[in-house]
C-alpha cells in the first residue's frame, strides 16, 4: 500500500482519547523501512497532536508548520520498533494548538516535545475533510493497515563551502515527485519541516565530528525550531550549520535555511550534541 494514509502518515491507532485535551497512539515501523530518521519521532507525536485539534475544530482547520521551544532525544527508532506516542492539548483555537508531546519505545521515553505550536489554516486549501474525518474514525475503531509506510528516501546534500571543525554551507534540492507527498498534503505538497531539520541537523553533525576530533556525536536537544514558509516540491534550500564547541561532551550549532532569493530564512533551529566516548 502506497499513498494517503500510508506514505507520511505516523498514527496507526489512536489508544486512549480524552477529545480536544488528550491522546495516545502507536505506530509500527516497518521491517521494511529501511532508514527512519529520528525526527520521525517528533512527527508521528506531532501528527497525534493534530488529529486530536482537527477534531475538535471540526474538521474545518488544521495545524501546518509552526515552533517547537524544546525537543529532547534520548534515543532512536529502528526498523521492526512500536512507536507510543502521548500528547496534552494546552490549548486549540482557530488561530493556534499549543501542547505538549512525548513518544516511547520499549518503555523507554526517546522523545519529549516541549511548548509547541501550530498555527491553524483551512483545512480544504491542503486536504479533503471528509476523507480526514473518514481515517480519524479509523484510528479511533479498528486502526489503520499496520506496516503501509513504504519508507523515506534521505535527500542528498551538495557541499557548497565549508571551515573544518566551524561550519558548513550545503544545498538540498527537493525532489519534484515523492511519495510523501501524497500524504503532505494531497491538495498542496509541501516538504515536511521533520524532513528539512534532519538535514539540517546532518549537515551540522559532520562539523560537529570535526570538531569532536572525528568522535562520534548524536543530536539530544534541539531548541527554537521556526519554520517560517512553505517548501514546494522542486525548490532547492541553502543550508548553514554554524558549530560552537564547547566545553565537556556537549557541542552546540545554529542551524539555518534558506530559499534561492530570499531574504528572510526558511526555517531555523538549534541544536545540542553530544559527544559519545
Amino acid at each position: 500500500m502506497t499513498g494517503r494514509y500510508a506514505s507520511f502518515t505516523f498514527v496507526d491507532r489512536i489508544t486512549a482519547l480524552t477529545p480536544g485535551v488528550a491522546a495516545e497512539g502507536t505506530f509500527h515501523v516497518p521491517a521494511h523501512a529501511g532508514a527512519f530518521p529520528v525526527s520521525l519521532l517528533a512527527e508521528a507525536t506531532g501528527q497525534l497532536a493534530a488529529w486530536v485539534a482537527v477534531a475538535k475544530l471540526g474538521f474545518r482547520l488544521r495545524p501546518v508548520a509552526g515552533i517547537a521551544h524544546e525537543t529532547i532525544y534520548a534515543g532512536a527508532p529502528r526498523a521492526g520498533d512500536t512507536l507510543e506516542t502521548r500528547i496534552r492539548i494546552d490549548s486549540c483555537e482557530d488561530d493556534a494548538v499549543a501542547y505538549q508531546g512525548w513518544c516511547r519505545i520499549g518503555g523507554k521515553t526517546v522523545l519529549e516535545l516541549r511548548d509547541c505550536v501550530g498555527p491553524m489554516l483551512p483545512l480544504e486549501d491542503f486536504d479533503e475533510p471528509e476523507a480526514m474525518r473518514a481515517f480519524y474514525d479509523v484510528l479511533c475503531t479498528t486502526g489503520a493497515t499496520p506496516d503501509r509506510f513504504p519508507g523515506v528516501a534521505v535527500t542528498p546534500l551538495v557541499p557548497l563551502a565549508g571551515e573544518s571543525g566551524r561550519s558548513a554551507t550545503a544545498r538540498l534540492d527537493v525532489p519534484r515527485d515523492a511519495p510523501y507527498f501524497a500524504d503532505h498534503f494531497p491538495r498542496r505538497p509541501v516538504f515536511p519541516g521533520t524532513l528539512l531539520l534532519d538535514r539540517m541537523t546532518a549537515l551540522a553533525a559532520g562539523v560537529a565530528r570535526e570538531a569532536a576530533a572525528g568522535r562520534e556525536v548524536v543530536a539530544a536537544r534541539v531548541t527554537d525550531v521556526k519554520l517560517r514558509a512553505f517548501t514546494e516540491p522542486g525548490a532547492a534550500l541553502t543550508l548553514h550549520a554554524a558549530v560552537e564547541p564547547g566545553g565537556g561532551r556537549t557541542i552546540g550549532a545554529a542551524l539555518e535555511a534558506r530559499a534561492e532569493g530570499q531574504r528572510r530564512p526558511v526555517g531555523g533551529a538549534r541544536v545540542a550534541f553530544e559527544v559519545l566516548q
